[in-house]
């Protein structure tokens, strides 16, 4: 549990602050712009892509390193890294990635990965190097998208912290339906479409006067 809690946390040092994953660009255009929006923002995320596409592949990803599987791990690696499908959430994935590898290479829990790192493959290779139950960790990857969200809610809308407590709690039971589906899902059924997403993160490229880096 305290490793989970310290790999969990937002003071970990891989950047998660300075990414929003295209909410700032629908902050922007008025898309979200009270805690009701954000709310419904962030269920349809939960439930129509991370539970889809992200949390599946990360569910897999846990299972592969927990088996000794390093060509699963490695195809799903592969996989989520070419499902990024523009520059900004490839930038962020690699660069979290990155991080998370070298802090693992540094603390001497695992080497470091050669080439280009996914953060979902850091993280699922954190996960197996700490003994952490692979249930508990997809929750707290899913949480820890959605207090990240809710950050950026409370920055730029902006809403009050007690609100954005409030709008995080509202959420678990979406984030629990997200994991139960994650780890139900076929492989035949996964899917990263989500076009909508990625013209905002598109939009967000050229956005003027931005806080996050997506």
């Amino acid at each position: 549990m305290l490793h989970l809690l310290q790999f969990a946390s937002p003071a970990l040092p891989v950047g998660a602050y300075s990414y929003s994953q295209g909410l700032e660009a629908a902050i922007e255009q008025g898309r979200v712009r009270d805690a009701a929006a954000a709310r419904n923002w962030m269920a349809s995320m939960l439930h129509e892509v991370l539970a889809r596409w992200d949390a599946p592949v990360f569910w897999r990803l846990l299972r592969a390193h927990a088996a000794g599987d390093a060509a699963a791990a490695a195809c799903w690696a592969e996989r989520f890294l070419a499902s990024r499908d523009t520059a900004e959430l490839r930038a962020e994935t690699v660069q979290m990635g990155f991080s998370l590898g070298r802090l693992l290479a540094e603390l001497e829990l695992a080497p470091a990965a050669d080439g280009e790192e996914a953060y979902l493959s850091a993280l699922a290779r954190a996960v197996h190097a700490l003994g952490i139950r692979r249930e508990d960790a997809l929750l707290a990857m899913l949480f820890g998208w959605a207090e990240n969200q809710v950050l950026v809610c409370v920055k730029s809308i902006p809403l009050g912290q007690v609100a954005g407590q409030r709008l995080l709690l509202s959420l678990r039971p979406e984030i629990e339906l997200a994991a139960q589906a994650a780890q139900e899902l076929d492989d035949s059924e996964l899917s990263s479409w989500a076009p909508g997403l990625s013209l905002l993160s598109m939009q967000h490229e050229v956005q003027h006067g931005r806080l996050y880096r997506s």
